[in-house]
This record gives structure tokens, C-alpha cells and sequence, in this order.
């Protein structure tokens, strides 16, 4: 199976170094929205859709203006997942399935570009979109759904894995595609692990945000870790994903490689190291891999 990595969407929040971990204070910090192109035998999978073309047209009516003032999206066309489709050179209309870690605005935002695509998600994200209990009324975007997403949703039951439980494969998907339940950011929050024949590759979402935090000496900028307690949905269960992150890392990191959603640090580095897999005249971007 072939990875593409894609940026969709780069946010410039103020707090610089409390944010993103690097030098500077008085300066933005810089996040991603990290998302997998897979090319299958039958058809293209996107895991994730970033923020979508209405946010580059216009952001405040497509994110909110309360996001906009805070994380300050790039409003940059190019960086959509289906300008960036195109651009490896696929048709968007063979992008038949799409895979959310969760159903938040710059995760799911891209739906509206792909409205013929079914969409795999956990049954309890969909139904705290569809059911919201308080905390969460306010979570979602709806006008992001309007049209109507196919979507296609999964029972907490599976398998284990890596020691993780009910872990399951989607329907219709190769078997190298899984949903990893990961609940805590919201209470439906999943990972993806992807199978890439060369180890496993686990998109774990917004369960953690900094690739500090599943090292073996954990740490987070702290404006980053108010922001992650601040958006929590049900706290010991992101704490305890944390602590299981952590050893699936120091246990596995030779058979899984896990990175959050929005860590730029680990985006530019899983796209140089796929880069690297292929040679030059051989590869359609160089943020491919598999």
C-alpha cells in the first residue's frame, strides 16, 4: 500500500514556543492537519479531510469566526485534500472512502469535497453529533454536514491490538485499515492504523497533540497542554491513552510509528522519511511512502 502524506491545513496560533515547543514566544506558533492519502486495489482512502475549500473561502462561516481568532487557518486553496489529489495527479471521484479520527471542524471539514465517498467513523462520535449531550452542543460544525455524509459507523467491538481492544476492520476496506477506539478528546475518537507493509503507521488523532507526550520522558509546551484539557471530552480516558500511547511507543516503536494529527515536528518528519523511500524519478510527491 502506498501513503501520501498531506498538510490540510496549517494553522498560525499565537504562543509560539508554548505552543509548538520551538524558540520564540513572541512570534506564531505553526500546526498541521496531518492526513493519509492511501492508494488500495480498489480505489483511494483519505484518513482525515482537513478544514475543506469553503475554509478558503470563507473562514469565519466555515470554521467559526471564535476558531478563526484563535488557531488563524492559512486560507490556502493548494492546501485543501482535494487541490492536493489532483495535484499527485488522481481523479478526487476515486477517493471512494474516507476514514475520521472524529468529527471536529478541521478533521472533517473536507467532507463537503468528496460528498460521494462513504464515511467511516465510530458509532459513539457520530452519535455525539447526532445526540449532543451539553458540553457538547457547541462542538461541531453542522453546517459542515449539510450535505449529508454516507456514513457508515462501528460498534466499541473488535479485536486486540498492540494492547489496545476492540480494534476492527472496516467494511468494504482492505484489512490493513483500522479503527483503533482512542476516546477522551471526544467520547467517539478513534485512531487509524494503516498497515503500510513495511510497519504500521497509527494516526491517533487529537488523542495527544505533541510528540513529547508519548516519549519515554513525557512532556507539553503548556499552552498546548491547557488547549488539550480545555477541548477534552472525558479527561481520565485521554489521560489513560496518553499512558497506553506511551508504551505502545517504547514497547513497538520498531513495528508502529504513531504521530498526532497536528504536530508539524512529526509531519515534516514522516514526509522526509518518505521522501526517502523513492527515488527521484519515481515518485509523484515527495510526501509518499509504502
Amino acid at each position: 500500500m502506498r501513503v501520501h502524506h498531506l498538510n490540510c491545513g496549517t494553522m498560525r496560533p499565537l504562543g509560539g514556543r508554548l505552543i509548538d515547543g520551538r524558540p520564540g514566544l513572541l512570534r506564531r506558533a505553526t500546526m498541521v492537519c496531518h492526513c493519509l492519502l492511501l492508494e488500495t486495489d480498489t480505489g483511494l482512502v483519505l484518513v482525515e479531510t482537513g478544514m475543506g475549500t469553503p475554509a478558503a473561502v470563507d473562514r469565519n462561516a466555515w470554521l467559526g469566526a471564535g476558531f478563526v481568532r484563535q488557531s488563524n487557518p492559512v486560507a490556502d486553496p493548494a492546501q485543501t485534500a482535494i487541490a492536493q489529489v489532483r495535484a499527485l495527479g488522481f481523479d478526487p471521484m476515486d477517493v471512494r472512502d474516507i476514514v475520521l479520527t472524529h468529527l471536529d471542524l478541521d478533521h472533517a471539514g473536507g467532507l463537503i469535497d468528496f460528498p460521494w465517498a462513504r464515511v467511516h467513523v465510530h458509532a459513539e462520535e457520530l452519535r455525539a453529533f447526532t445526540e449532543p449531550r451539553a458540553d457538547e452542543r457547541g462542538r461541531y460544525r453542522r453546517i459542515q454536514f449539510a450535505h449529508g455524509p454516507q456514513w457508515t459507523s462501528y460498534a466499541d467491538t473488535g479485536e486486540p491490538w498492540f494492547g489496545f481492544d476492540a480494534v476492527r476492520q472496516l467494511d468494504g476496506l482492505p484489512p490493513e485499515i483500522l479503527l483503533v477506539p482512542l476516546a477522551g478528546h471526544t467520547r467517539g475518537h478513534a485512531g487509524v492504523a494503516v498497515d503500510t507493509g513495511h510497519g504500521w503507521l497509527l494516526n491517533a488523532g487529537d488523542s495527544f497533540f505533541f510528540h513529547g507526550q508519548v516519549s519515554a520522558d513525557p512532556h507539553c509546551p503548556p499552552g498546548l497542554r491547557w488547549f488539550e484539557g480545555h477541548m477534552e471530552t472525558v479527561k481520565r480516558a485521554r489521560l489513560d491513552n496518553h499512558r497506553r500511547l506511551r508504551q505502545l511507543v517504547q514497547e513497538h516503536g520498531g513495528e508502529v510509528t504513531v504521530f498526532a494529527a497536528h504536530d508539524e515536528t512529526e509531519f515534516l518528519r514522516l514526509s522526509a522519511g518518505a521522501d526517502r523511500s523513492f527515488a527521484p524519478d519515481s515518485r509523484k510527491t515527495s510526501r509518499s511512502s509504502g
